[in-house]
């Protein structure tokens, strides 16, 4: 717990050098940064994510693969949705990809979402090419893993991850592969950076204030949609943001018309607790994660 809690403040800690605070960040803005971090502050944070993210990183990948034998051996095919970079692996932006049906320009994200409403839920729930599709960590690993740095796909390799992977338990697994690749590729951009130097930058001085912006980009939990609309006063017309979350829903229902019948015959208790665990693989929102599953039982 203290490795992975170290690994979560060194995360906070580079988007408080990098953009001004943890969460939400400030210092970037249309045409590049107020605020550049320094080369010192730099060099002190590679030093910091060898001596301590690396080791905490090896930590975390043992004790998952000790962990092995307890992760649920449930298999169900799906569609898996994720930004795709043909130059590296699918983080920041890119098209947005369908292990089903290719590739697909953001502009056009209204064609894959399709949200719908369904009468058990206050969500909306979201499909493209089958009745449901996953996003998150599995997702990008099945659709981008010859991007991921070899000493990540070794990783996938001890910790029993291949691609592509239907087992919607990985997707804690995936994670973590996904969290070597860019504790690695953080380094490389630091010493990128600092080879070619840190210059202060002037950003746009009298932005675009209307028009509309369409963007994709992935957040650990899956792909995000934002979409925005502003008139010529500066004031949003329209706005729709697509979360990960939201379009995992039908697929984790999806999932859990498959897994009872599978294990229907192992009682009540653990068949809760499977399903508990399938719903906080997908890594939902914390309230959905504690809150989402109520489960009865009719005889």
């Amino acid at each position: 717990v203290l490795a992975a809690l170290r690994l979560k403040r060194l995360a906070n800690e580079i988007g408080e050098i990098v953009s001004g605070r943890a969460v939400h960040p400030i210092s970037c803005v249309p045409g590049g940064f107020t605020k550049v971090p320094s080369e010192k502050e730099l060099a002190a944070l590679k030093e910091k994510i060898i001596k301590e993210g690396l080791p905490d990183a090896n930590f975390v990948i043992d004790v998952v693969a000790s962990l092995a034998d307890k992760i649920p051996q449930f298999e169900r095919e799906t569609e898996y949705i994720s930004v795709y970079n043909d130059k590296e692996y699918g983080l920041y932006d890119g098209v947005i990809r369908s292990s089903d049906t290719g590739d697909t320009p953001v502009e056009n994200y209204l064609d894959v979402t399709n949200e719908f409403v369904v009468p058990h839920s206050t969500s909306k729930h979201a499909k493209f090419n089958r009745s449901s599709y996953f996003v998150g960590a599995l997702a990008r690993f099945n659709n981008s893993y010859n991007l991921l740095k070899k000493e990540a796909k070794d990783v996938a390799a001890k910790l029993g991850l291949s691609a592509p992977n239907f087992n919607p338990y990985m997707n804690t697994v995936a994670q973590v592969v996904e969290v070597v690749h860019c504790v690695l590729d953080t380094i490389n951009l630091i010493d990128t950076l600092l080879e070619k130097g840190i210059k202060n930058e002037k950003p746009n001085q009298e932005p675009t204030k209307y028009g509309r912006g369409i963007a994709t980009t992935e957040v650990p939990r899956g792909i995000l949609f934002h979409d925005y609309t502003y008139n010529r006063q500066g004031m949003i017309e329209t706005a729709n943001c697509i979360i990960p979350t939201g379009q995992n829903l039908a697929n984790i229902d999806d999932d859990m018309k498959k897994l009872v019948p599978e294990i229907i015959d192992e009682g009540k208790e653990k068949i809760t607790h499977k399903l508990e665990m399938l719903v906080r693989a997908y890594d939902p929102c914390i309230s959905c994660s504690v809150h989402m599953l109520d489960v009865t039982f009719e005889e």
